[in-house]
């Protein structure tokens, strides 16, 4: 069975090696691994490296270069519209909190065709009409996050704290030493000057009055 690692993006799909064509839901297009079979009867092992969204128009690259073409398949959705466009914003916002799928247009959002996101919209005060369109929803971004940046970005924050930390207390060990130099400096200044004074006597050449007695 012939199996596919590459996806070819629309505008580089050449032609000439199209040698069939498939149509996938929005689910089947975000699969990393799956047995498929083109509308022609090529039978495809998918396996890709990373998980990503074949979009359509996009291809699938056999292993000796032809490419099998991938069309969305229409889905029964909600076409979700509102006389104010800051509801329509605000429901997005809502089914983004939620992980919910929405396709952005112009004028109107699509969405998955279910009771709890019916409810939501009617909660939002817009309109859905059901349509049967291909789904194109906004890439997930928290799903992607999730798996791919997310282990890079905790490793990236776990190391800059590391070298936070490590850069304090370098700096933190630097000061106790220069501490420790400064005083152990102040230490002798003060025990050779100590001994300096006890150093006084006649003929010492200060110019101090050392208290002698002279018997008359």
């Amino acid at each position: 069975m012939p199996r596919v690692t590459t996806i070819v993006r629309k505008p580089a799909v050449k032609a000439d090696r199209i040698v069939d064509t498939i149509t996938l839901d929005h689910e089947a297009r975000n699969r990393r691994q799956a047995r498929l079979q083109g509308e022609g009867g090529t039978e495809i092992l998918l396996d890709l490296d990373m998980e990503t969204t074949v979009n359509d128009g996009d291809a699938l690259r056999l292993e000796d270069g032809s490419l099998v073409q991938v069309k969305a398949a229409a889905e029964p959705l909600l076409e979700v519209k509102a006389e104010n466009p800051l509801r329509l914003t605000r429901l997005a916002w809502h089914l983004g909190s939620q992980h919910g799928l929405v396709e952005v247009a112009a004028d109107a959002l699509y969405v998955e065709n279910n009771p709890a996101v019916a409810e939501l919209v009617r909660g939002q005060g817009c309109t859905a009409t059901p349509v049967e369109r291909p789904f194109r929803p906004e890439r997930s971004a928290h799903h992607c996050d999730h798996d791919h940046h997310h282990g890079h970005s905790h490793s990236h924050s776990h190391s800059h704290s590391e070298s936070h930390a490590h850069a304090h207390a370098h700096a933190h060990a630097h000061h106790d030493h220069a501490h420790h130099d400064h005083g152990h400096h102040s230490h002798d200044h003060a025990h050779d000057h100590h001994h300096h004074n006890h150093e006084h006597g006649p003929g010492c050449g200060c110019g101090h009055n050392h208290g002698h007695k002279h018997d008359h």
